[in-house]
């Protein structure tokens, strides 16, 4: 029994693969520097998740609102890197005001398949825009006890794009020849 024991490290080790390229944490709010509680329990997960093996690096997206000094996937970066991810293993999307338009900057860098970290309300939108923008994404959503209001906004947001209506970003609208 003793040497079962002892082997069991061994064996996990060798069970373990990275099964993604990427885990990626969408952005939540970060104030004055420090990641609000909704951006701190996404990162917390993806730390845990890379900690498992199930990824070699963690992509953090987020910009930052007017007047920031800090941008939501800085804070993160640097939360992880004090947490002993190393810089190799981290990338950090600054500009991004949206979830597609985390996804859409993240996009050029991310190869293979990725794990999506964010609220379970959040997730199914998420995906559905991952994979619209042609990502081979899964997700993991983080359990919890969200408000009807948001559980309400990301519903109405997913019949949005169901219906077929897609979201761009500023400056990203496909130009249409006048008629």
């Amino acid at each position: 029994m003793r040497g079962l024991l002892l082997a069991l490290p061994l064996l996990s080790w060798g069970l373990a693969r990275e099964d993604y390229a990427w885990i990626v944490v969408l952005g939540a709010a970060q104030y004055g520097g420090r990641p609000s509680p909704a951006l701190e329990r996404r990162l917390e997960t993806a730390l845990a998740l890379y900690r498992q093996g199930l990824a070699p690096r963690i992509a953090v997206a987020g910009g930052s609102a007017p007047g920031d000094r800090w941008s939501e996937g800085g804070v993160g970066c640097r939360y992880l890197l004090a947490r002993g991810v190393p810089e190799r293993g981290l990338l950090c999307e600054t500009r991004s005001q949206s979830t597609y338009e985390n996804l859409l900057f993240l996009r050029p860098h991310l190869e293979g398949r990725v794990l999506l970290v964010t609220d379970a309300p959040h997730l199914p939108r998420a995906l559905f825009l991952a994979r619209t923008l042609g990502l081979r994404a899964e997700g993991h959503p983080i359990p919890g006890r969200y408000p009807w209001g948001y559980r309400l906004r990301e519903l109405l947001y997913r019949l949005w794009l169901y219906l077929g209506l897609r979201p761009f970003p500023k400056g990203h609208v496909p130009h249409r020849e006048p008629s």
